[in-house]
Order: structure tokens, then C-alpha cells, then sequence
């Protein structure tokens, strides 16, 4: 199995700067944001799509998805997490070539036999590059380690790919209740509040009719989010909007903001 190739572990690249790197802050920190979502069904979603942005920013959104995970907490032993690659450019989708993820909550173990169902595909590489600096998977790591209790990942960093190819990936790994699917994206970038609200909005409503040609400047994940959407088509998924807003809602300025939207589908 690939995995056995593979025994170094991917330390933390952002620990301090988009979240605590200080075990207990941490810990507190994602507790508290948590405890401020104001409702928690519970239904269970299949697939998430949320933000990656610094906490002070984007983590009242994100906690909004993963609030949702709490009854499931026990049953979910995979989660697929894919994320766009900011600073290394790959063609396909990236797996890296170690055995685990650190953050200051502890290492997430990489599922090798997971990886073992994907790493033929085509659009599959391993880049250890691509995830070596790469914050939109490794910010979702902290909330997942507090809402699971025993989970590994497949974490696809993910560059210049077609939405099939990404459903294909998805296709090949959805099991069942066991797994979950958790796509990062934040939304529009450094516009003023204004144009910010309504572009997010129009994007809000090309995901929840399940669009599959998003582009960049309505999200920077809008490769693997339109994957997604297209698994979600294919197999019936309905969306739901838990979440939309941005920086100068959160933690910034109204004059450039970032977007964040949170999203869940629910199988049939």
C-alpha cells in the first residue's frame, strides 16, 4: 500500500497565524465558536463545503457546518478534504507523500487504504509541495479533531482539474455514513462590502441549484466546490445554506472584504 512508503508527518504550517498554536487556546477557541451556533439539527450531512480563512475571520462560519457533525461524531471514520492549492500550481489533484497531519490538537492519520482507491486515477499525483505551505485543509483539521473522535483523512490538494475529474475522485471514495466529503472555500476577495454582498449572494444561489461553472473570482475553491456540486447532481443531493457572509461581518474592515459561505448537502 502507498501509505507504508510513507512515515514522516506534515507539521503544522499556520499554527499562530490562522489559529492558536497553543494546544488549550486552541481547544477553547473552536469550543467557543461552536457553542455560538444557535441551532444544531440533526440531520447529518454528507458533504460540507466551508471556509478557510484566519479564525478571527471566517471560523463563526466554518463552526456553523461543523456544529452539524455532533451527532455523527462516533460514525464518521473518513473525511475526504479538499482544498485549492494557493502557493504551489500542480495539474490534478494532490496527494501528499506522508502519513499523517499535525496540529496542535494531536496528528490526523492519512487513510492509506483510501489512497489506495485513487492513486491509479489519472488526475491523481503526489506533491508534497502542494500541501507543504497549503492552509485551506490544514484550518479544517482543528475543528474536525474537536467534533470527531476517531477519523482519518484523504486530503486532496487540488489545482488545474475539470469538475468530472474531481466527482470521479469523489465517486471512487463515498462509501457510506462513514465518510464525509468537506470541500474549502472561501468566496469573493477584497471587494467593498457592497460588491462583496451581492456577488456572494449570486454565488450562494449557483451552488444551491447545484452549478457546476463556477469560477475563481466567485470562489477560490471553485474547482473542487464545482466537483462536488456535480457528485451532488449525479446522485441527488440536496444543498442547504447554513452560512453567508464575510470579513466586515466578522473581524474586518468594510472597505476590502473576503467572502465566507458554509454549505451542506444531505443525501436523499
Amino acid at each position: 500500500m502507498i501509505g507504508s512508503k510513507f512515515n514522516s508527518v506534515r507539521p503544522a504550517a499556520v499554527a499562530g497565524l490562522f489559529y492558536s498554536g497553543e494546544r488549550k487556546s486552541l481547544s477553547d477557541e473552536i469550543e467557543q465558536l461552536l457553542g455560538n451556533v444557535a441551532a444544531r439539527p440533526t440531520a447529518v450531512p454528507k458533504a460540507l463545503v466551508a471556509p478557510h480563512a484566519g479564525y478571527v475571520y471566517s471560523g463563526p462560519v466554518a463552526a456553523t457546518a461543523y456544529a452539524l457533525l455532533a451527532p455523527a461524531r462516533d460514525v464518521i471514520k473518513r473525511v475526504v478534504l479538499l482544498g485549492p492549492t494557493h502557493r504551489v500550481a500542480v495539474r490534478g489533484l494532490a496527494l501528499p507523500g506522508v502519513a499523517r497531519f499535525a496540529t496542535p490538537l494531536g496528528a490526523v492519520e492519512i487513510d492509506a487504504q483510501a489512497v489506495e482507491q485513487i492513486v491509479a486515477l489519472r488526475q491523481v499525483i503526489v506533491s508534497n509541495d502542494a500541501h507543504a505551505l497549503e492552509h485551506s485543509l490544514e484550518v479544517h483539521l482543528p475543528f474536525l479533531q474537536t467534533v470527531l473522535s476517531e477519523f482519518k483523512i484523504v486530503p486532496l490538494a487540488v489545482g488545474d482539474a475539470r469538475s468530472d475529474e474531481v466527482a470521479e475522485v469523489l465517486e471512487a471514495l463515498w462509501g457510506g455514513s462513514e465518510t464525509l466529503i468537506v470541500v474549502s472555500s472561501d468566496l469573493s476577495h477584497y471587494l467593498t462590502y457592497r460588491e462583496a454582498k451581492a456577488i456572494d449572494q449570486a454565488t450562494c444561489e449557483a451552488i444551491l441549484h447545484l452549478c457546476t461553472d463556477l469560477d475563481h473570482e466567485q470562489a477560490c475553491g471553485a474547482t473542487p466546490v464545482c466537483g462536488l456540486t456535480l457528485a451532488a447532481r449525479r446522485r441527488g443531493l440536496r444543498p442547504e445554506l447554513l452560512d453567508l457572509r464575510n470579513s466586515g461581518d466578522t473581524a474586518g474592515d468594510k472597505n476590502r472584504v473576503v467572502g465566507y459561505g458554509a454549505f451542506a448537502f444531505y443525501e436523499p
